[in-house]
């Protein structure tokens, strides 16, 4: 046995079963995030815009996540699975809160600014 065995590091196929810690972590965060989700649907159902629809996507992705680190703990989500699933979702939670900046466009009475000015001298 090395001495990562030993730890408990390495040669588990899954170390996170039924780990109470890990799924109070979880279940915090998903009410959190269920919370934010909620708020963000009701902000893009009374704004009617495209970005607040993606914002509110990506809020969704991120709750949804929590289900996804749920399954896991109780082992019915294999862990390659795991992995497979959340960095996809962190991918277009990225992806979406991007977009959503990309489409969002300066109003006339705001001022952009200009990096290669400088207005100190």
């Amino acid at each position: 046995m090395t001495d990562l065995q030993a730890l408990g590091v390495v040669g588990h196929t899954s170390g996170v079963e039924e780990s109470l810690l890990l799924l109070s972590v979880i279940i915090l965060a998903g009410i959190g995030t269920g919370i934010l989700f909620v708020g963000s649907v009701l902000a893009a159902w009374q704004r009617k815009e495209v970005r607040y629809l993606l914002i509110s996507a990506a809020v969704g992705a991120l709750f949804f996540r929590s289900f996804v680190g749920i399954g896991t703990v109780y082992g019915i989500v294999p862990m390659t699975t795991h992995h497979f699933v959340e960095h996809s979702l962190d991918f277009l939670i990225a992806a979406l809160v991007l977009y959503a900046v990309y489409r969002s466009k300066p109003r006339r009475s705001e001022q952009s600014f200009d990096i290669d000015n400088d207005s100190s001298q």
